[in-house]
């Protein structure tokens, strides 16, 4: 599978035991280049040493973060900064994010602004960063205003996917993978909410994995290239995520997983969207049924308060004084409904 863009192309790998060739990925990719693998401390005692005795071509270190979202921030990117520039890395270097989507997210972010940009390759971990956050280019630090309030665009050099990793993951990782597998049948599949549909649940999810991962790729593939930079069909992707973010947001980054918001976002907004008669009726009780049967949470009872409209407010996907807001029709197809910013907690309340 490849990313076609304007100015670039790069080839997403989805393989089953594809961390035993890693070294012969990256030497398709890369010659005579110091590389830094930045990983986390539950990830890399994994597969750091894997990788590592594959690279031998090169000269390698790493550095991992603490896991978890409190090191997607600014003060991280600045420590991994002074460890490369400590290690001499200049722009013909390049870096590993080893992880899920806080490492990917972060490494992606240094990669992009340590001396303009070095080149940078993505090998996701957990399934959320597989099946989303680890293509199309985003890279993003939080703020303590927003969720990935400050970020890039810069497209990977390559992005390799192996499902093995999965096995390592507790289901409540796994879990948050899956609403964002939900998302993408949701708002552009019908044939993979169908296959979600008939799968038993999350082990049975897993067995099937690879084609599964694949069929949300394509979904995202396809919106991105056609909108690299999110000014228009690419807003489709954020299902669910307007309230999921200020949700994380208002709960404390880390408290509710970013899936977890997701999934609650999107129950949410579409009870919201069919009690306006903005989607097709019974809608909300699909996606309900959907998260639960995959375990995962509906409501979020705290998301009335001022810090959260706050935090709706300050939405990536707000354009001027107004917010774009992504809806169903109907399972596989969605739209944006543009709101003004003032209006936004009547919309949200009336349609409760």
């Amino acid at each position: 599978m490849e990313i076609v863009l304007a100015d670039k192309t790069y080839e997403i790998v989805v393989k089953r035991n594809a961390l035993d060739s890693v070294g012969e990925w990256i030497a398709s990719l890369w010659k005579n280049k110091k590389i830094a693998i930045i990983s986390d401390e539950n990830v890399f005692p994994l597969y750091g040493e894997k990788i590592q005795q594959q690279l031998t071509a090169y000269e390698v270190c790493h550095y991992n973060v603490p896991a978890g979202e409190s090191s997607k921030s600014l003060e991280m990117a600045t420590v991994l900064y002074e460890f490369l520039a400590d290690h001499q890395f200049t722009r013909s270097d390049a870096i590993i994010a080893l992880g899920g989507g806080v490492v990917g997210d972060l490494a992606g972010f240094v990669a992009s602004t340590y001396m303009r940009g070095i080149a940078f390759v993505q090998i996701p971990t957990s399934l959320l960063a597989q099946v989303d956050s680890s293509i199309g280019g985003k890279t993003a630090v939080n703020s303590s205003r927003a969720k990935n309030m400050i970020g890039t665009f810069a497209q990977p050099n390559g992005v390799l996917i192996d499902p093995e990793t999965l096995s390592t993951l507790p289901d409540a990782r796994v879990r948050e993978g899956v609403a964002e597998i939900i998302k993408c049948g949701a708002i552009s599949d019908a044939s993979l909410w169908e296959d979600l549909e008939k799968l038993t649940g999350i082990q049975d999810l897993l067995t099937h994995s690879e084609s599964i991962i694949k069929k949300a790729l394509n979904v995202k593939k396809a919106v991105v290239e056609e909108d690299e930079f999110d000014n228009g069909s690419r807003l489709l992707l954020n299902f669910g995520h307007t309230i999921g973010h200020a949700i994380e947001n208002t709960a404390g980054y880390g408290k509710i997983s970013h899936g977890e918001a997701v999934a609650i976002g999107m129950a949410q907004i579409s009870q919201v969207a069919e009690n306006k008669g903005l989607s097709s009726v019974g809608l909300t009780e699909k996606i309900k049924n959907m998260n639960q049967k995959y375990q995962l949470p509906i409501a979020y009872q705290p998301w009335e308060t001022e810090k959260f409209y706050a935090a709706i407010t300050h939405d990536k996907k707000a354009r001027g004084s107004h917010l774009n807001i992504v809806l169903l029709e109907e399972i596989g197809k969605a739209y944006i409904q543009n709101i003004k910013l003032s209006e936004i907690k009547d919309f949200l309340l009336e349609g409760k």
